[in-house]
């Protein structure tokens, strides 16, 4: 069967090529075939001398004489008249030319963009079918305009398809370049929208006239080359994209970490592109129309090529793309549509003015009775052409099928996109997002990041005090800036990380934010907003991650924690009391004690009352002696028998036990108050030091100044601005009354900086009050962000590297997120409460003695008598 099948097809393809040949002598006789046939109008106007004029033509040349050669019983004979049109003055022309000489039924065209609202506005009027498979601008909508038909695929759906391809690679900035015409500015309109709806940014959109020289875009692809972004899109008429890519190739911006993307309007026509062209291209991505493999469209292609060596044997045109095909099936679908309508008994146009009161061509064209009876056949007719299925929704071609390409050779299909499935290998994959292999610019297999860092501007802030965070001195003998500091280190690290893994080289550019003065020329907010305005790419130093500063920049993961506290000076008059020896119990814990001690002596003056206890003997002013004394007694002089009975000797050792816990503790928290609480910190009640005498002091242009008065509701007159070391210590010292402060609030980082050189007079006091820590700065849109923030992770987790960081500037490990626990100015005395369980043990005990005691003496009465 199979060999019958092609020997079928070999026939069949025998017959076209002499039908071909015999095409040009049977014309004499065209005269004589349609004479029992109705011979229907139709215009056809572009520029034969263009490439996609050439093509067009042999293709509807070919359409046509194939057509009737597949339906010799049909009634009617399209009769195409080809003219000539190279802008729109002619176009215009060669339109009311068609209408009133040839009374048309339709026009197909025009190939001059700039003539198609004309033409369109045209046919609207005198209600003839306006076909276009050309590219025509997005504004020109079907629906808007009943008599336009357009015959390409629709470009709001190619949009959403070069919108996957940059989602799937995670490219969220583009530039965009594309032809200054109407139709480039429209299709441009489309993409503009769908990008920003999936948040892919437009760093820059280029408009290249077509009349553009080469000195002129040369001079555009070098502004775009010292931009980051590595992302292009290309709209462009195939002349303008093929003279484009011989200049990005000579910039060498077709290298390695580049990537071009083309819509359709240049990858339906790769295959007819000049060798050289493809070279220069070699590696872009493209999108274009799918194109439905068959044996029909292998055959025709033989055919084609035949046709366009008899009719063209000088033109530079080698194949036919994909818009040949639509010129082809467009012939098809009226030659089908006027058999369905029209009869030799009407007529074609029909005017309804009086000629004589028309002094216009324009006035005197009239209305086509037949033309929107032609166009709702066209709309409504379906069949499988060369192009693939033939089908107009709202009055242009359907498009569910896109093609992804790489350019290799004239496009090597990567992928293919559907609005059901996206992005798939295959038409019948399921797995979606999966592409096969790319080769990108440069000859490379990874796909690039969509990025490049020409240079990084960064700022830094200029610090006079905490030199060990950052550190920006000036070399007189290299006449540049010298920058350390542990910020730098950090960011150092993080960045040859981050060069590793990019695979590209970041050139840093380091400048102070100072004025002429060399003094920090404003707040760290001020430093940061210069990110937004574009000075800086980056701000490195001793930034706190803060809510309000995300509004205008992005920070990375915080390189270490942080948090705000209260540095305060300590009081050092303890060990000077006289009456210390009473601290380290508060007065209801020698309360309980004393009431202690009289309890149990009542208990064991009850127990021992029936005895020949001589220590409970005597006068009632001696027993009521014993009963205060007997506790104290029991301890000083243990060797001496003070009890008779066994429950009361059972109650004073359960009384010496609890006596020697207590004396043990408190000899722990005299020995405490004598050395560590001497510590006690001068403040650490908030509202003590928001009274009008207490003034409170916080690091120059640092967020804790708005903290101070935003969160903790301090007056702004209350606070102080400090600027390094020498001036916290000496605020602290003097005290609010003599000009100086009360308290210092600050981040813990600095707080452990100052501690180190002054931990003895020194201390916290009060909450930490949490924040993000500190961290770099970007602008909101970096690329650069979640690669650092990656970086710093990996830099902490190497604890070796950060502890010899750490060393290296402070000494210890100032940086850890942890912070020795500040000392409170609550007493550090023991409570009743703290020994509340021992009590009720005790209590418990003794009344259980004195029960067991009482009952014995009840059953057996002790006598008296010998």
């Amino acid at each position: 069967m199979a060999t019958i099948k092609w020997l079928f097809l070999d026939l069949l393809l025998l017959f076209l090529l002499f039908h071909d040949a015999v095409a040009d002598q049977s014309e004499s006789n065209v005269e004589k075939i349609t004479e029992s046939k109705t011979l229907v109008h139709i215009g056809a106007i572009f520029d034969p001398d263009t490439l996609d004029g050439a093509i067009a033509e042999i293709s509807m040349s070919l359409a046509v004489a194939d057509f009737y050669a597949l339906h010799p019983n049909y009634q009617s004979r399209l009769s195409v008249h080809f003219t000539t049109a190279k802008d729109l003055v002619t176009t215009a022309a060669a339109a009311v030319d068609l209408l009133k000489k040839f009374k048309v039924h339709a026009i197909i065209g025009p190939q001059i963009q700039a003539a198609a609202p004309f033409l369109v506005e045209l046919g609207e009027k005198a209600q003839v079918p306006i076909i276009s498979f050309f590219e025509t601008s997005p504004a020109l909508s079907p629906t808007e305009y009943p008599f336009f038909i357009r015959v390409t695929q629709n470009d709001s759906l190619q949009v959403k398809a070069i919108s996957a391809v940059l989602q799937n690679f995670s490219w969220h900035e583009v530039v965009l370049m594309y032809e200054d015409t109407d139709y480039g500015a429209g299709f441009i309109s489309f993409l503009v929208d769908e990008l920003q709806e999936n948040d892919i940014r437009i760093s820059h959109m280029s408009k290249i006239p077509t009349s553009a020289e080469d000195f002129q875009i040369s001079k555009e692809l070098s502004k775009l080359s010292t931009m980051q972004t590595r992302v292009f899109i290309v709209h462009m008429n195939t002349a303008l994209a093929s003279r484009l890519f011989a200049l990005v190739d000579k910039k060498g911006m077709m290298s390695e970490g580049y990537t071009w993307i083309v819509t359709a309007r240049s990858s339906n026509s790769l295959n007819v592109l000049d060798s050289e062209v493809i070279d220069s291209m070699e590696g872009v991505l493209g999108v274009r129309s799918h194109l439905p493999k068959s044996k029909e469209l292998g055959l025709f292609d033989r055919r084609w090529k035949s046709k366009l060596h008899s009719m063209k044997p000088n033109s530079s045109v080698t194949e036919i793309n994909i818009s040949g095909l639509w010129a082809y099936d467009t012939i098809f679908a009226l030659a089908k549509a006027v058999e369905k309508i029209l009869s030799p008994t009407n007529p074609s146009i029909v005017n309804p003015n009086n000629p004589s009161e028309s002094t216009t061509d324009f006035g005197s064209l009239g209305i086509s009775r037949t033309g929107p009876i032609l166009n709702n056949q066209i709309l409504n007719t379906q069949f499988k052409g060369l192009s693939g299925e033939f089908h107009l929704v709202n009055g242009q071609l359907e498009s569910p099928v896109f093609e992804i390409v790489n350019v290799i050779g004239t496009g090597r299909v990567v992928g293919y996109w559907t609005s059901e499935k996206g992005l798939t290998q295959t038409l019948d994959s399921t797995s979606k997002n999966d592409l096969k292999r790319i080769i990108w610019p440069g000859d490379s297999t990874i796909a690039p990041t969509g990025w490049a860092i020409p240079s990084l501007v960064v700022g830094t802030p200029v610090k006079l005090g905490f030199p060990e965070f950052l550190r920006v001195r000036k070399d007189d003998y290299l006449n540049k800036n010298i920058y350390s500091g542990f910020c730098i280190d950090i960011f150092n690290a993080a960045l040859e990380i981050v060069e590793e893994k990019l695979g590209m080289k970041i050139h840093p550019q380091f400048f102070p934010y100072e004025d002429a003065n060399g003094e920090m020329a404003g707040t760290y907010d001020d430093l940061l907003r210069q990110i937004n305005v574009q000075k800086f790419d980056a701000v490195v130093g001793d930034i706190s991650i803060v809510a309000s500063r995300t509004d205008y920049v992005e920070f990375t993961l915080p390189y270490s924690e942080s948090g705000v506290t209260m540095l305060v000076p300590v009081k050092r008059d303890n060990r000077h009391n006289m009456w210390i020896f009473l601290k380290p119990w508060t007065w209801d814990l020698w309360l309980t004690v004393f009431v202690a001690c009289i309890f149990i002596a009542l208990i064991i003056r009850t127990m021992e009352r029936q005895t020949e206890n001589s220590e409970f003997a005597g006068s009632p002013r001696r027993q009521l002696g014993m009963i205060f004394m007997f506790p104290f007694y029991a301890m000083v002089i243990p060797q001496r028998e003070l009890v008779v009975r066994d429950c009361s000797k059972f109650v004073l050792v359960i009384w010496l036990w609890l006596a020697f816990i207590l004396m043990q503790s408190y000899t722990a928290s005299l020995s405490s108050i004598l050395t560590v609480d001497q510590l006690e910190p001068t403040f650490a009640d908030l509202k003590k030091l928001r009274t009008e005498s207490h003034f409170v002091g916080f690091q120059n242009g640092s967020f804790v100044g708005d903290f101070l008065v935003k969160q903790l509701n301090f007056s702004s007159n209350q606070t102080r601005p400090l600027i390094n070391i020498g001036e916290y210590k000496e605020a602290l010292s003097k005290g609010s009354r003599n000009g100086g402060v009360s308290a210092i609030f600050e981040e813990i980082p600095y707080i452990k900086v100052f501690l180190k050189k002054y931990s003895s007079k020194y201390t916290t006091a009060g909450p930490i009050y949490r924040t993000d820590g500190l961290g770099f700065a970007f602008a909101r849109d970096s690329p650069l962000i979640s690669h650092f923030s990656q970086a710093i992770l990996l830099v902490r987790e190497n604890q070796t590297r950060m502890d010899r960081m750490e060393k290296k500037y402070f000494g210890e490990n100032v940086m850890t997120p942890t912070l020795a626990p500040s000392i409170s100015s609550e007493s550090s005395s023991l409570r009743a409460y703290n020994f509340g369980g021992l009590f009720i043990i005790v209590g418990i005990a003794t009344l259980l003695a004195l029960l067991i005691s009482e009952r014995y003496i009840w059953q057996k009465p002790v006598s008296l008598v010998n």
